[in-house]
């Protein structure tokens, strides 16, 4: 009489997309799982992407290093950690975006053992000539007014011969002449060798802030005059 078999009954209240096309089926615990790995996945992505970026800027932007031993007193001292500019030597439609000036601070790989990093300041560039006078540079036979220097570590006064600075190279020299190995003893560093030109202090927190540059007033020497110089 009465059938109450489960194939011939209904169920009531299930949607289906069969029923209405504009009707979206949602299954909460589905869609759920894909959210989850759909943001995990694009949280890996972003942190893909920083560190790329991380390592692009270190490897051709700017490096840390940290300052070892005392040759650039009282500018510099044993264990600060700097901040190096390494696009000393890229072009941009002809505008430099670090060239080297005198009164940088540079680092570079010392000429006699490459493995081996130093921290100095650039006194003499390419074409110059570069003397030394009872502890005072001459560059081009004009005397550099050198404000950075301490007294208290530059009291040996040393003669340095003239030495024409030759073309792709630098004379650099510490603050600390006392106590700095530096081209007065090694000679020249090539271009190639300088890596980098600090411009940041960022430790220790007292010292933090951007590094004294220089500032030169050097007048132009005509070539005659430097070999008349350099004769004597």
């Amino acid at each position: 009489m009465f059938d109450f078999q489960r194939k011939n009954q209904f169920d009531f209240g299930v949607v289906s997309a069969a029923d209405d096309r504009d009707i979206e089926v949602v299954r909460l615990r589905t869609e759920s799982r894909q959210g989850l790995w759909s943001e995990s996945l694009k949280l890996l992505r972003d942190i893909i992407l920083i560190i790329a970026v991380f390592v692009l800027f270190g490897v051709f932007v700017a490096q840390p290093v940290v300052v070892e031993g005392t040759s650039m007193l009282p500018q510099l001292h044993d264990g600060e950690r700097l901040l190096v500019n390494k696009m000393v030597y890229y072009k941009f439609q002809s505008v430099s975006w670090g060239h080297l000036e005198r009164g940088d601070i540079v680092v570079f790989w010392y000429p006699h053992d490459p493995e081996k990093s130093y921290v100095k300041r650039v006194i003499g560039l390419p074409g110059e000539t570069v003397e030394l006078r009872s502890g005072k540079v001459f560059i081009n036979g004009t005397e550099l007014n050198e404000t950075y220097l301490d007294t208290e570590h530059n009291q040996s006064l040393p003669n340095f011969p003239m030495k024409r600075v030759e073309e792709h190279y630098y004379f650099v020299m510490g603050d600390n002449r006392d106590n700095s190995s530096d081209s007065r003893y090694w000679g020249l560093v090539p271009e190639k060798y300088i890596y980098g030109k600090a411009f940041f202090r960022y430790w220790k927190p007292s010292e933090i802030g951007f590094l004294e540059h220089g500032k030169y007033n050097i007048e132009e020497v005509k070539p005659d005059d430097i070999r008349a110089e350099s004769d004597e």
